[in-house]
């Protein structure tokens, strides 16, 4: 029994390796391939791929030898953000707003390291022909990731930095602890995040925390687009509002108390 139960581990450990390896950059894959970014020998990936391709997890491509992921993979990604409460409760506020702006809206969670997008709604004048659902990004280059750093405790950006993923991905990129503290400070203060250009060039975004029924920072929200649309310099204080408005909208539906904002003094 013991013997057969490592060797079902072993299966699902292999057949799941394989389905990582499709991504955006590599959406379509031969055995070959497989086999080079697996390590698996030729029979096994063979084998695996035709019990995946039974049950609806890949689709091959009789003519050129391909392999993609298949409908079972989007059944399974779906149900996955069905179940999400954040998705549930940000999807229809995320697509108002990119309806209300014209700009792009972005929801992403916090988990290991990174930020993971539940949904993204692009207004009329940022449309994309793919969706961001799905995909990571890098903390310390986006207006999100970096309103989810402004909120952990210091030792935890100096352990993110130290680990190795704060490449630059362009000139203005922040990749050290001593260059991302002050804006980590400012983004405490102020209550919301900026990028311009830290991780693409001509794109900018505007992002607010969203915090857990206990307080905790566990995702954010952004409106994004190109520079010329944003147009920080006249806008950022309007956009910021917004964001933050709708991020703690989403707070409260995860059972968070937004504090109220003391009274003006007489």
């Amino acid at each position: 029994m013991a013997a057969e139960s490592g060797a079902g581990t072993q299966a699902v450990e292999r057949a799941l390796s394989l389905l990582t390896c499709f991504t955006d950059e590599h959406s379509e894959l031969r055995v070959s391939e497989l086999c080079e970014r697996t390590g698996l020998g030729q029979s096994t990936v063979s084998r695996m791929m035709s019990t995946l391709d039974r049950l609806g997890f890949v689709v091959p491509d009789a003519r050129t030898g391909l392999y993609r992921l298949g409908p079972a993979a989007v059944t399974l990604g779906s149900v996955a953000l069905n179940s999400s409460p954040l998705y549930r409760a940000g999807r229809p506020v995320a697509q108002g707003l990119a309806q209300a702006t014209g700009l792009g809206v972005n929801l992403a969670e916090f988990r290991d390291d990174r930020l993971f997008y539940l949904c993204n709604f692009e207004g009329a004048r940022s449309a994309k022909s793919f969706t961001m659902a799905g995909r990571a990004a890098p903390l310390h280059a986006t207006g999100m990731g970096k309103a989810v750093l402004a909120a952990q405790p210091a030792a935890y950006v100096r352990t993110y930095f130290a680990a190795g993923p704060a490449h630059a991905y362009t000139p203005r990129t922040l990749t050290t602890p001593a260059a991302m503290e002050p804006a980590l400070a400012e983004i405490r203060s102020r209550g919301y995040a900026t990028e311009v250009e830290e991780l693409a060039f001509g794109r900018a975004c505007v992002a607010a925390p969203i915090r857990t029924r206990g307080g905790a920072v566990a995702a954010a929200l952004s409106l994004s687009g190109p520079l010329s649309d944003l147009d920080l310099p006249r806008r950022q204080q309007e956009l910021a509002l917004t964001v933050i408005e709708a991020a703690d909208e989403l707070s409260v539906a995860l059972g968070y108390t937004v504090p109220l904002a003391p009274p003006p003094r007489k």
